[in-house]
C-alpha cells in the first residue's frame, strides 16, 4: 500500500520560510514522481511542483517559481519542498501526490487529468502566511 506523509507545515509571516516533507513507503517501483499541489478556502486545487525520482528532473509553476524549490532523498523516500519568500497568498493546505511509471514531466504535470494521474495522495499539510 502506498502511504504519503506530509509535515512541516505552519503559521509563518510574509518574507518567511517553511520546508515541507513528504515521506512515501510502499512504492514499488523505482521510476515514479512526487508532486505537490495546494488549495486555498474557496479556491480550486492547483500545482505547484514536481520532481522525478529517476533524474530529479523538476517543474514548477509561475506562480513560485524562484520563490520555491524541490529535492529529493531517494534514500530516505522523501521529497522536500523549500518555500521561501512566502507570501499571504501561497496560504494553503498543501498536499504531496505520486505517480508511478512516470516522470515529472510538462505533458503529465500540464495535463488536465494531473489529479487523477497522480493516483496517490498524503492527508495534506496547511501551510498559512500571515501579512
Amino acid at each position: 500500500e502506498v502511504q504519503l506523509v506530509e509535515s512541516g507545515g505552519g503559521l509563518v509571516q510574509a518574507g518567511g520560510s517553511l520546508r515541507l516533507s513528504c515521506a512515501a513507503s510502499g512504492l514499488t517501483s523505482d521510476d515514479y514522481a512526487i508532486g505537490w499541489f495546494r488549495q486555498a478556502p474557496g479556491k480550486e486545487r492547483e500545482r505547484v511542483s514536481c520532481i522525478s525520482s529517476s533524474d530529479s528532473s523538476t517543474l514548477f509553476a509561475d506562480s513560485v517559481k524562484g520563490r520555491f524549490t524541490i529535492s529529493n532523498d531517494n534514500a530516505k523516500n522523501t521529497v522536500y519542498l523549500q518555500m521561501n519568500s512566502l507570501k499571504p497568498e501561497d496560504t494553503a493546505v498543501y498536499y504531496c501526490a505520486a505517480v508511478v511509471g512516470y516522470r515529472c514531466a510538462a505533458t503529465v504535470f500540464g495535463w488536465s487529468g494531473v489529479y487523477v494521474r497522480f493516483g496517490y495522495w498524503g492527508q495534506g499539510t496547511q501551510v498559512t502566511v500571515s501579512s
